[in-house]
């Protein structure tokens, strides 16, 4: 019997995608959390330095540890002042690779029309999530 819409379904669902993405992050040394940092690194590229990166992962996945996961990935020659090295960049290159070549199965034959209604959905979800947030 499916899970109905609600916070056990998104909850099972995101379970299930952070396995395959801890998975994905086996032999790298990453966790989670840095993969993450790493992700938004990546995404704010030469808009912000360190303290920008570590108030974005701070605000955006909730990690108290923000400034320590930016340090932390600094000292291990990913960052630089908040920006993603080249070696930074491989790492993301591999990691995305691995993920686009292992979920393919999971994303590829699904109906555009619910994948447009499930985007909408989720981002409200996420938008009214932030919003009880403050």
């Amino acid at each position: 019997m499916p899970t109905p819409f609600g916070p056990q379904l998104i909850g099972e669902t995101e379970k299930t995608l952070n396995a395959l993405l801890r998975r994905f992050l086996e032999g790298r040394e990453l966790s989670e959390p840095q993969w993450v940092t790493l992700r938004l690194a990546d995404v704010l590229d030469g808009k912000v330095d360190a303290h920008g990166l570590a108030a974005a992962v701070a605000q955006r996945a909730h990690f108290a540890d923000a400034a320590a996961l930016v340090e932390a990935l600094t000292a291990r020659g990913l960052l630089d002042r908040g920006r993603l090295t080249a070696t930074g960049r491989d790492v993301i290159a591999a990691v995305q690779t691995a993920i686009t070549t292992e979920t393919s199965p999971i994303w590829n034959d699904l109906p555009s029309e619910d994948v447009a209604a499930a985007t909408r959905v989720l981002n409200e979800v996420l938008h009214r999530g932030r919003a009880l947030l403050g």
